[in-house]
């Protein structure tokens, strides 16, 4: 059966009336954020549809220097949030950043936790050097920042080298944590937000002294398919609204 142009604009006029029409299709919004940001940003993606109808923020977790690297090889990605300064000035140095859009959104803290059932707590970072203590986990320096800050703290307590020995080397953050909460090792530096997060199965010692202050930075991508959202999101980031959320979290004002 065919229709002429006036049936079919007819028809469509016709299940606009009755509500029939197809549906809009909604715009997908990528927001590649550290493995520590999951269960804040898990809270934060639908209070951001709720106030932009339509629009559907698909998130993607992983340590920092593994969403860059997908960012390099062209992922389409609209914003990205790291666990780290240096992730973004690679990032930015790079031509990936929409210019004007990066902000520090957060901070947090880095702290030494055991199994809930540890029967051994350190008192002091030089604690690690006790035999009681053959495996630390930590992110891969090379490619996760807590790790990295980990590092820094250690070899600036003159500890480095013989805790290096027992590290087991973690892709992000949260792996870390997982072998942690497994009892799998006998310690591990996470950060305090990983840390609230399971907080029924693990303890946490004490915080480290970082070198430089934990920062979390967040820009648009550079090229995103949907600028204007991507904008509206980090934004919404920073409002009161979004930092309520990260504050829940253990995440602290910037």
């Amino acid at each position: 059966m065919k229709f002429t142009a006036r049936a079919r604009a007819a028809l469509l006029a016709g299940l606009l009336t009755l509500g029939l029409a197809p549906a809009a299709r909604a715009v997908d919004l990528t927001v590649s954020a550290a493995a520590s940001l999951a269960e804040s940003f898990r809270e934060l993606a639908p209070a951001f549809e709720a106030q932009h109808p339509g629009t559907h923020v698909v998130l993607n977790f992983a340590a920092s220097d593994a969403l860059l690297a997908q960012i390099r090889q062209g992922a389409p990605v609209d914003v990205f949030a790291s666990a780290d300064e240096a992730t973004l000035d690679k990032a930015q140095a790079a031509g990936l950043l929409a210019a004007g859009t990066r902000h520090v959104f957060s901070h947090n803290a880095l702290v030494l936790i055991v199994p809930g059932d540890a029967r051994h707590v350190p008192k002091g970072l030089a604690d690690l050097r006790d035999p009681a203590y053959a495996r630390v986990a930590l992110g891969a320096p090379a490619g996760v920042p807590a790790g990295r800050y980990a590092q820094g703290a250690l070899q600036g307590a003159g500890l480095w080298d013989a805790v290096a020995p027992k590290a087991v080397f973690a892709t992000n953050v949260r792996q870390a944590l997982d072998y942690v909460v497994r009892g799998e090792v006998d310690a591990g530096f996470v950060y305090a937000t990983d840390a609230q997060a399971f907080a029924d199965k693990v303890r946490v010692v004490f915080d480290v002294a970082t070198p430089t202050p934990i920062a979390y930075p967040l820009a648009v991508v550079e090229g995103s398919r949907a600028a204007e959202l991507a904008r509206a999101f980090a934004d919404f980031v920073r409002s009161p609204a979004g930092q309520a959320v990260l504050a829940r979290h253990g995440f602290r004002a910037p």
